[in-house]
């Protein structure tokens, strides 16, 4: 394209001011400038717009013409900045947001409905997985991870922390004992994952914490409490169905706070082995590509969910 927007602008102005002096002093340039302006846009056309006299400026068939393509241009241009204006001031647009299960039972749906009402003009897709998803392969705007971030190319913000318990239904303990060692509790129906590897590794200390002044405590107090390593009797591919299980009284299992804290309150779940519990407490993270287009959703959805977690 040869002709700038800045031309048409000028050219248009000069028609409706219906002097250069004039036009210079509407656009905030200068006579010559604005001479130049004219001059150039008429040459990179190869025809005259507008014959000038020393006392008005009339326009040619060529300028009639091309005015109105002009006024027509002007007017799309102003069109589409103003709807950007609008949809970054109220974002609109699909919104597509993943998570596990238990993140998105527990800690997203429940804001659902007050985010849709502040938002009316994003078209929310929530979709839930219990594995890392590529966001392009699956068309993922935000994806929540819970554990250490490894994909160094998503922008990432934080949306808290959460520890891990070990619980149980108070039937299952009444029918079965409450474990008070590590042996106890390998005798025990223990509910599990079926991946990944590491959330079957309770964060329950192997050794007692050395008491003051004890050295050969302390020597192997590190290796011997990155947790214990169970063999479930019972596991599950997802949080929520581990959940489920141990409140249907199935064994004792290791949930986030998150996912049980309701549950704890309530009395449907209590923990067990309190005093071996490690101070583990798991990152989670909103994960997302930057893009000009999302920015305004993406950026909403996460000020607007940060504001109501409680982790």
């Amino acid at each position: 394209m040869k002709t700038s927007t800045d031309e048409l602008l000028v050219f248009v102005t000069v028609i409706d001011a219906g002097s250069i002096t004039a036009a210079a002093e509407k656009l905030e340039q200068t006579v010559s400038g604005v001479s130049r302006a004219l001059t150039r846009l008429e040459k990179q056309l190869g025809v005259a717009l507008i014959l000038r006299t020393t006392r008005r400026l009339q326009l040619t068939e060529e300028g009639e013409l091309f005015l109105e393509r002009a006024r027509a241009i002007l007017a799309a241009m102003e069109d589409a900045e103003e709807a950007v204006t609008r949809h970054r001031e109220q974002p609109s647009g699909r919104l597509r947001v993943d998570a596990a299960t238990p993140f998105m039972l527990h800690c997203i749906v429940p804001h659902m409905t007050a985010f849709s009402a502040r938002y009316p003009d994003i078209q929310l897709e929530l979709t839930s997985n219990e594995r890392i998803v590529d966001l392009l392969e699956q068309r993922v705007d935000i994806a929540i991870r819970i554990g250490a971030l490894q994909d160094s190319t998503l922008h990432a913000r934080s949306l808290g922390v959460s520890r891990r318990r070990v619980v149980a239904s108070p039937a299952y303990l009444k029918a079965n004992g409450t474990p008070r060692t590590l042996d106890a509790l390998r005798a025990h129906r223990l509910i599990g994952f079926t991946a990944p590897a590491q959330l079957n590794r309770w964060p329950l200390r192997l050794q007692p914490e050395p008491a003051e002044g004890d050295t050969q405590g302390a020597l192997f107090g590190d290796e011997a409490n990155e947790g214990l390593a169970i063999q479930p009797a019972l596991a599950a591919s997802s949080g929520e169905t581990i959940r489920q299980l141990a409140l249907g009284d199935a064994g004792i299992a290791c949930l986030s706070d998150f996912m049980t804290a309701a549950d704890r309150a309530a009395g449907r779940l209590v923990t067990v082995l309190d005093d071996a519990l490690l101070v583990e407490r798991q990152p989670i993270h909103a994960v997302y590509y930057r893009s000009a287009a999302l920015a305004a959703r993406v950026q909403c959805f996460l000020a607007f969910i940060v504001g109501r977690l409680e982790l």
